[in-house]
């Protein structure tokens, strides 16, 4: 009988093993085994999902570890004393140790009394946020943030102020990887450096001096709780408006500070009864001057580094630059004052020239005058607005909520056209500017008028002062650098050293007598006439140029050849122009600076200026990144003397005109001074140089010059170039400028005469008719018959013997004195 097989039989082969797997399939099918495995591959799952979702692309943790804050830049003066800063944050940064310890438990009572013993994350305070978020969730509010330092420190400089869930938790992500990168002290330096405090504050010590004038290792215990306060929302405790409010959380921070150990009751309870203490504004550290000079080397930084850090990590605005100038604040003061005095003084008796702007009035103006651009000049001139006016008087108000009175007869200047009494067009909402003389105030005038003023080291192309208008809060026009005008008669010198280095000398005789140029079939001749008219015959090229006599000028030129003429004012800097007849008589553009620099030039011998308002910059660590003198200096430095020569680097630019020709042409205008058309200048009782221009209409008056160590230069005339009057000349309206500059700027320095340079031979000559003097010694008298004149070798007069000679210059001698030509007195030159 065979057996059959049972049905629905199942067999498992198992192949006999020694490893783990029968142990971890044995664990599996416990239930404990597999609900850890599950809640842990969920964690997992879900710190993916968070570094997908938050964690991926944060900013990394170490680049704290070379952050550096938005530093302003500071200016300096000559002497190395600050006197400006360029800034959008105001910022100090100090390193940890520079901050008081008890200022440091301050913010932490105020922000974080844990920090020390978190890791980044305070979860208590999160709970608690979390709590408020969930209870405010819909309304409208914002929750506490309930953030650690750490936290705050992720948010102000890596992430933002986003308020959102995804911002918190990338907060927190972020907060602990700073934790791991930094030390707690190295995230309190950043925190207390970086934080905005009000006043436009940014970081602890900014924040000391804008609301005690304090440095934070001066402040008193009630003010350092009073700033640890401020992180959260400084407009909330402002001191003027909410006092109590602010005197309230000051009183909670030195509680927790004493509750943490870090005071005793005694310290709490005198800082509590301790008034706020604030100051209404902190003193100004630094005296701001010179605005158009500061402003010029604004613009020269930001064409170096750029505005901002992703400009460049030198940048005006955060790079924390430290800038050496050339400003001198004396020289800078004096050339402010001088020009302003002379554009009002020319302005004086035109009128009232109407309102400068004018504003609404109502809840807020105060905000508006500030607002608007008002450039007093005079520190005793204020901006005013008008808020009512009666028959007889008018309220006016100032920036700073004040108000005062002015009567109807202080503001009796004619309206400039019109005529009438200025008080009589005014009308409230009128921005005006007055000026306090008792109780009352009285009406100024901003000069239409404008002008620029430029003086420079003349031994090295620093420029010591620079005013380009009124005030560059009314205008930032620099028209010391950015006007180009026509010089006019100021431009002459360099004919005349074209001339020289041609051949010709100081005594050269050159007829002053009618000139006429045929330029072309359509245009026909060009007749060239002096100031007045006249003409004197034939004279001393010194004398031409003393008496700034136009045929003179452009018979030199035509002698000479107007392609030297134009090549020599390139060479000098003043301006590339065609070789035209025009030109001698300066009428091509050019700015002051060019001028004043071409005269610095001349005083400096002939060799190459660059002027520059820049000494040398040194980034925030003070390692100097440029320098405007980069010459090098072999041996400057040897630590002991080698009994040689003494080192000293080589001169400064190349020889752009002949030494001798430089120093005969400084000469030759030393006479302006003594006896021509700048002899306002004569009583400064120093050797002086300089030249006088006044160009056709006259539109411009100009006058550049100066003594062998400060050369300076202005010139005045309108924006929109017009007539100045009939009366304007350089030697009447320019020359009084520099003339009361001088008297500041120069008080102190040492009367220096001009150098000759190697090869000049002084030799006395007849002032008059350029002989050679054999009888006789120069004397001081201005109009002395017999001078000194400077020749270059073999150049100067010889003796003559010929009597018909003698007896032709004695007749034209003769002929000269009888002559009634009143243009032999004229005292300023132009084109006409």
């Amino acid at each position: 009988m065979e057996d059959t097989p049972a049905e629905n039989l199942h067999m498992k082969l198992r192949r006999a093993s020694d490893g783990i797997g029968p142990t971890i399939r044995a664990l599996w099918q416990q239930r404990i085994v597999r609900w850890a495995s599950y809640f842990v591959s969920a964690l997992l799952i879900l710190w993916l999902a968070i570094w997908l979702i938050f964690a991926r692309g944060l900013p990394d943790a170490d680049q704290l570890l070379a952050y550096e804050p938005p530093l302003p830049t500071n200016v300096r003066d000559v002497n190395g004393a600050p006197v400006h800063s360029f800034a959008r944050e105001r910022r100090v940064e100090l390193a940890y140790d520079e901050y008081p310890q008890q200022l440091i438990h301050a913010f932490l009572a105020a922000e974080d009394k844990t920090f020390f013993s978190h890791s980044g994350v305070d979860l208590t305070g999160l709970a608690g946020a979390v709590i408020d978020y969930a209870s405010k969730f819909g309304s409208g509010e914002r929750a506490r943030g309930g953030s650690t330092i750490t936290q705050q420190v992720a948010k102000n400089l890596l992430l933002g102020d986003e308020y959102s869930p995804t911002r918190k938790i990338k907060e927190m992500i972020l907060a602990y990887r700073i934790e791991q990168a930094l030390t707690k002290q190295q995230i309190l330096e950043l925190y207390l450096n970086q934080i905005f405090l009000g006043r436009n504050a940014y970081g602890v010590q900014s924040a000391a001096r804008a609301y005690f004038d304090k440095d934070v290792d001066q402040l008193s215990l009630p003010e350092m709780a009073y700033l640890a306060i401020l992180p959260k929302a400084p407009a909330n405790y402002n001191p003027d408006r909410f006092a109590t409010r602010a005197l309230e959380r000051r009183d909670y921070v030195l509680g927790q500070m004493k509750e943490n150990g870090w005071i005793t009751e005694a310290q709490r309870a005198e800082a509590s009864a301790a008034p706020l203490g604030t100051v209404k504004r902190a003193a100004v550290v630094r005296r701001d001057i010179g605005g158009y000079f500061m402003e010029e080397v604004r613009r020269e930084l930001i064409e170096r580094y750029g505005e901002s850090a992703k400009d460049s990590p030198h940048s005006v605005y955060s790079g924390g630059l430290w800038v050496r100038t050339s400003i001198d604040p004396k020289v800078q003061e004096a050339a402010e004052t001088a020009l302003r005095d002379g554009l009002v003084r020319y302005d004086r008796g035109k009128g009232w020239s109407g309102p400068v702007t004018k504003i609404g009035l109502g809840d807020g103006w105060q905000g508006r005058l500030a607002g608007a651009r008002v450039g007093t000049g005079y520190a005793d001139w204020r901006a005013a607005v008008i808020l009512s006016k009666t028959a007889g008087s008018a309220e006016i108000g100032f920036v700073d909520g004040s108000t005062g009175t002015m009567y109807a007869g202080a503001a009796s200047m004619p309206k400039r056209g019109v005529g009438g009494q200025a008080f009589d067009f005014m009308v409230p909402g009128d921005v005006i500017v007055v000026k306090r003389e008792g109780t009352s105030y009285v009406l100024r005038n901003i000069p239409a008028v404008s002008g620029g003023f430029v003086a420079e080291d003349p031994h090295n192309g620093r420029v010591l002062a620079m005013q380009g208008g009124f005030d560059v809060r009314g205008s930032s026009f620099n028209r010391a650098t950015q006007a180009l005008r026509q010089p006019g008669s100021s431009f002459k010198p360099f004919v005349y050293a074209a001339a020289l280095d041609a051949g010709m000398t100081p005594a050269s005789t050159i007829v002053d007598g009618p000139f006429c140029v045929y330029q072309s079939a359509r245009l026909g001749n060009k007749c060239f006439r002096n100031f007045s008219g006249g003409n004197a015959g034939p004279q001393t090229m010194r004398w031409g140029v003393e008496q700034s006599r136009n045929l003179m000028t452009v018979r030199a030129a035509s002698q000479t050849g107007m392609d030297k003429v134009v090549k020599t004012a390139s060479a000098m800097g003043i301006g590339n122009y065609p070789a035209v007849l025009a030109i001698s008589l300066g009428a091509g553009d050019t700015t002051v600076l060019k001028l004043t620099n071409a005269y610095a030039m001349l005083a400096n011998n002939g060799r190459e200026l660059k002027p520059t308002l820049i000494d040398y910059i040194q980034d925030r660590s003070g390692k100097t990144i440029w320098r405007a003198d980069s010459r090098p200096c072999e041996g400057c430095n040897a630590k002991d003397y080698n009994g040689g020569a003494m080192p000293r680097p080589k001169p400064r630019g190349k020889q752009v005109m002949d030494a001798m020709t430089a120093y005969q042409t400084v000469h030759i205008l030393e006479g302006v001074v003594q006896r021509g058309t700048a002899t306002i200048l004569r009583d400064l009782g120093r050797p002086l140089f300089g030249k006088t221009g006044t160009s056709t209409g006259p539109t411009n008056v100009w006058f550049v010059g100066g003594s062998a160590d400060l050369v300076a230069g202005v010139y005045l005339g309108y924006d929109q170039p017009r007539s100045l009057g009939g009366y304007a000349q350089g030697g009447t309206v320019a020359a009084p400028i520099f003339r009361q500059f001088a008297q500041t700027a120069m008080k102190d320095m040492p009367v220096m005469p001009f150098r000759a340079p190697p090869g000049i031979r002084m030799v006395r000559i007849d002032r008059k008719s350029g002989r050679k003097i054999f009888a006789g010694w120069p004397t001081s008298e201005p109009k002395a018959a017999i001078i000194w004149e400077a020749f270059k070798p073999e150049s100067e007069p010889r003796r003559t013997i010929r009597r018909e000679e003698i007896a032709k210059r004695a007749d034209e001698t003769r002929r000269t004195a009888r002559s009634a030509d009143s243009d032999f007195l004229q005292r300023e030159g132009g084109i006409y």
